[in-house]
């Protein structure tokens, strides 16, 4: 295998001998190389990562995927929405406890277990559309979905490990795990509208059930690249830690954006606009991750709220001057450029707030209160687009926005 190291000899003269050594050093290259190459370098960094996207793959399948088979066989999308809500409460309460349990005993010996419960409850789910059983059993299997590890941060906390003390690589691994989440959830719905459109409709349930299995394994199996397991101490929980409640305050106004552009965009113009957003957030993290990390996470993570609140007025302005999709298009590409160094900002915060050994914990937590801000979102962009119109629920995202600012602004005043 060719070496990018020189290899030509030095020669130098030394009274009357003539000295030959060989070149040392850096490649030549090294310093040009991008920031993403040299994190994909990292001793097997490429294959926990390979696991890690077949397993985030599904993330973004299996809400879409049961709505669509639930109100197919039931003919109620009140019925769907209200089982997809009830998977999504019951992950608020299980994954923490889940993410708890992986801090502890090591990712390997509970993700597996806790993603084949996840399948088995997917598995269920099926069983009972096709079947046609009572309602109430859609709820059951569903809830048990809730198991499901949250691979982000497990992926996370790998780079942690296998990058600590260097801040700016960390910065890079953060960027390239939200453009991940970005792609990941800017695939995973239309891949499953597809598949139950073309084939039948559990077909994304079930396939997402085996890619979920299947990433986990492949994952689960890289353990020279696991973290140990931290010994026990008596570090307390992470929501106790200084600045970590209004953190996570944050995050919850922050899903309340998602959930709200989301909803409001699709009444306004349907769900397929929406991959701009998600493509904006996307290239925007991969160009925040070539940049050098910040110094000061909290003033940093101001800036970027500033600028998601600004760019989140683009959509309301778009639709209140025009009806012209274009526009609006381009309005949802440009908001969604804050949202990536926004999260990546934050998630690097909760790494450092998070004490030792409860890294898993500390991340879950932040995902679990975005979830929960979507849903709130989604509630609210509903409401106002019911009673005021299409239009004038683009303001939701905006006020949630502010309202992240002046959380994570107040939040870093008692810091």
């Amino acid at each position: 295998m060719p070496s990018d190291t020189p290899t030509t000899p030095l020669h130098a003269v030394s009274g009357d001998l003539l000295v030959i050594a060989p070149r040392t050093g850096a490649p030549a290259h090294r310093a040009s190389t991008g920031p993403y190459r040299r994190l994909l370098a990292t001793p097997g960094a490429r294959a926990f990562t390979t696991g890690n996207l077949i397993a985030r793959l599904p993330m973004g399948m299996f809400s879409v995927s049961a709505v669509i088979m639930i109100a197919g066989s039931h003919g109620s999308y009140a019925l769907a929405g209200a089982v997809a809500a009830t998977g999504l409460a019951a992950t608020a309460v299980v994954a923490p406890w889940t993410a708890r349990l992986v801090d502890r005993y090591g990712q390997a010996r509970i993700a597996v277990p806790a993603t084949a419960i996840a399948v088995l409850g997917s598995l269920a789910l099926v069983l009972c559309v096709h079947y046609d059983a009572p309602a109430w059993t859609l709820f059951a299997a569903y809830a048990a979905t809730a198991t499901t590890p949250n691979t982000g941060g497990m992926s996370r906390a790998r780079w942690a490990h296998l990058h600590y003390g260097d801040p700016a690589a960390l910065h890079t691994a953060n960027s390239f795990e939200q453009a991940a989440d970005e792609l990941c959830f800017m695939l995973g719905p239309a891949l499953a509208a597809l598949l139950c459109g073309a084939l039948f409709p559990e077909a994304g349930t079930l396939i997402g059930a085996i890619l979920l299995m299947t990433g986990v394994l492949v994952f689960a199996a890289q353990r020279a690249t696991e973290p140990p397991v931290a010994p026990r101490t008596r570090a307390g929980s992470p929501l106790r830690t200084r600045g970590m409640p209004a953190l996570l305050a944050t995050f919850l106004a922050t899903g309340a954006v998602f959930g709200a552009m989301e909803v409001v965009t699709i009444a306004h113009a349907g769900g397929a606009i929406l991959a701009l957003q998600a493509g904006g957030s996307c290239v925007a993290g991969l160009m925040y991750g070539s940049l050098r990390p910040a110094t000061d996470l909290r003033r940093r993570l101001l800036w970027c709220l500033a600028g998601m609140t600004t760019l989140m007025s683009l959509p309301l302005l778009a639709a209140s001057a025009s009806d012209s999709l274009l526009t609006l298009s381009g309005s949802l590409l440009l908001a969604g450029a804050a949202t990536a160094p926004t999260m990546v900002t934050g998630m690097t915060l909760v790494q450092r707030l998070t004490p030792e050994g409860r890294l898993n914990e500390g991340m879950t937590l932040s995902v679990t209160a975005l979830l929960g801000g979507i849903a709130a979102g989604s509630a609210a962009g509903g409401w106002m687009v019911e009673h005021t119109g299409a239009v004038s629920g683009y303001v939701v995202p905006v006020c949630a926005a502010g309202l992240a600012l002046a959380v994570a602004a107040a939040g870093i005043r008692r810091t």
